[in-house]
């Protein structure tokens, strides 16, 4: 008996010792690297949110002016500390790519109907900012300020050559994999600010075969990737799952994941792989929670570098910047 608690007493501690953090080496840096969602946005409560909630009409009481998914909304990120902005896109009947969050257009618009079912000269006659209200329709604080600003993908690229985006697929489309990469071979000039892209697998996993290079994660990829790296990952293997991808790992999953922070870090990259860390899993849609607030962000361990997902990057952006020097 003895013995064999003995044997079960070294396991432990080997097992502890090959997945001490402590005993990973230091990152080369631990810059946070802040990945704005949406641009500078209109945030929204999420009690009761489902699929089809209008997430315009329960906006909370705007505390500035932009609106997600625009030019200036982008250009404000940038300014306020984001490293990479992500971006909606729906294919329009005239082949460009729309920059706009929603399937249908009733929402935050006074259009009608499917995003996809209209050319870009009608979609530019909108205003982008016409539904939202933080008091339940009695007033629109954006009506009239977002006529004509839904931007066109390329428009986007042709402003910011020098910076970087991540692309999201609002479709299972294959074509939309085939659309980017035929505007970035035709404008190769903006092919690095592309840096990734994800959303349906189809368009995700075409504009990947056209552009290896691409940054791209799938929503079924992650979640095999967590789920058999927490079964398995106590040896040091990483599954085929989370190589040569993005893993975009919930801030209240994290400790559960052996080796966090320092050594899980060291084997996504030796295995490829890059980290986004998100905010807690149940606080939102997968994909969307982030790295909101002041507490949130403190709970970013100091051994963490890394890209950081938020939706409110004018108060995480210059936070994160001072992050390294305060921990």
């Amino acid at each position: 008996m003895k013995r064999a608690l003995l044997v079960v007493a070294i396991l432990v501690g080997a097992i502890y010792i090959w997945n001490a953090s402590w005993l990973a080496p230091a990152p080369a840096s631990t810059e946070l690297r802040p990945v704005a969602h949406r641009g500078i946005h209109q945030t929204f409560h999420r009690e009761g949110l489902t699929g089809e909630t209008c997430t315009a009409s329960r906006i909370h009481p705007p505390t500035h002016a932009f609106i997600e998914n625009t030019l200036p909304a982008m250009r404000a990120a940038f300014d306020a500390g984001a490293e990479i902005v992500e971006l909606d896109v729906h294919p329009t009947t005239d082949g460009k790519l729309a920059v706009f969050h929603d399937w249908t257009l009733d929402c935050r618009t006074e259009g009608k109907g499917r995003t996809r079912d209209h050319d870009m000269a009608y979609l530019k006659s909108l205003d982008v900012g016409y539904g939202y209200t933080a008091d339940g329709g009695k007033t629109f604080p954006l009506r009239g300020k977002g006529v004509g600003l839904m931007p066109t993908l390329d428009e986007v690229l042709a402003a910011f050559p020098d910076r970087q985006f991540i692309v999201n697929f609002k479709s299972n489309e294959a074509r939309e994999g085939d659309m980017i990469a035929a505007l970035l071979r035709e404008n190769p000039a903006w092919r690095k600010a592309v840096w990734g892209a994800y959303g349906g697998d189809p368009p995700t996993l075409v504009a990947k075969a056209h552009l290896p290079e691409l940054n791209i994660w799938t929503r079924g990829g992650l979640k095999a990737c967590l789920m058999q790296y927490v079964a398995l990952g106590w040896s040091g293997y990483v599954p085929a799952p989370c190589r040569t991808t993005q893993v975009m790992v919930p801030i209240n999953i994290a400790p559960w994941l052996w080796g966090w922070p320092s050594r899980f870090q060291q084997r996504m990259a030796d295995a490829g792989s890059q980290i986004i860390l998100l905010g807690p899993y149940g606080a939102g849609d997968p994909g969307t929670s982030g790295i909101d607030d002041a507490a949130t962000l403190a709970k970013v361990p100091p051994g963490f570098s890394g890209l950081i997902w938020t939706n409110h990057i004018e108060s995480i952006g210059p936070l994160a910047r001072g992050a390294v020097a305060t921990k």
